[in-house]
């Protein structure tokens, strides 16, 4: 059976201005500017007024109708990306090689020497608009960040996977690069 119509809105708040033009959306904030096509989804967005958005699937399915809450969070982390930005923290775990980590081209390329004590030295570059930096905290961890969660979460996964154990047991060989912790680059509640 079809629902005739199921709809939901996002809330837009002060400081960011949200633009829909044939399901292209664009977010911008004191962050920057983030633009996300929704063409390929058959769905009505509709701004109503300056501080909501509003998302309507009519006669759809039971898959369709879902993909009215998943395009409403995609909006709304964008949002957040312009506003607070997104940071992942990784770590570097070893238990006798130690995994030597390079951070050049202006913070775009990341070269890991030394894994498993492997001459090959595994280059990973960061997508755009996300930068990688070392953390002045601990030893063997460092910082990606950048406006949108998609590009900084597969950039972290990239790392991730360029590290892993080939052709051994991984219970035992844990070595690798693994994130440690989720974060906003600005504070939620000083905002």
């Amino acid at each position: 059976m079809r629902t005739i119509i199921s709809s939901s809105t996002v809330a837009i708040p002060e400081n960011v201005d949200v633009k829909v033009r044939a399901r292209v959306v664009t977010v911008t904030g004191p962050r920057g500017k983030l633009v996300r096509n929704f063409r390929h989804m058959s769905i009505v967005l509709k701004k109503e007024g300056k501080k909501t958005l509003r998302v309507d699937k009519w006669f759809g399915n039971r898959k369709e109708l879902a993909a009215v809450r998943t395009v409403c969070s995609h909006i709304q982390n964008m949002i957040k990306g312009v506003t607070l930005g997104f940071l992942y923290k990784m770590r570097a775990v070893y238990a006798h090689f130690p995994i030597n980590i390079a951070i050049s081209e202006e913070n775009q390329l990341v070269e890991i020497r030394n894994f498993l004590g492997e001459k090959f030295i595994r280059r990973v570059r960061m997508l755009p608009g996300v930068e990688c930096t070392s953390s002045g905290k601990l030893k063997d961890e460092f910082i990606i960040q950048g406006n949108s969660i998609e590009r900084v979460s597969q950039s972290a996964a990239l790392i991730q996977q360029s590290v892993k154990v080939k052709n051994k047991d991984i219970r035992k060989f844990l070595d690798g690069i693994y994130v440690s912790e989720k974060t906003t680059v600005a504070d939620p509640d000083a905002q």
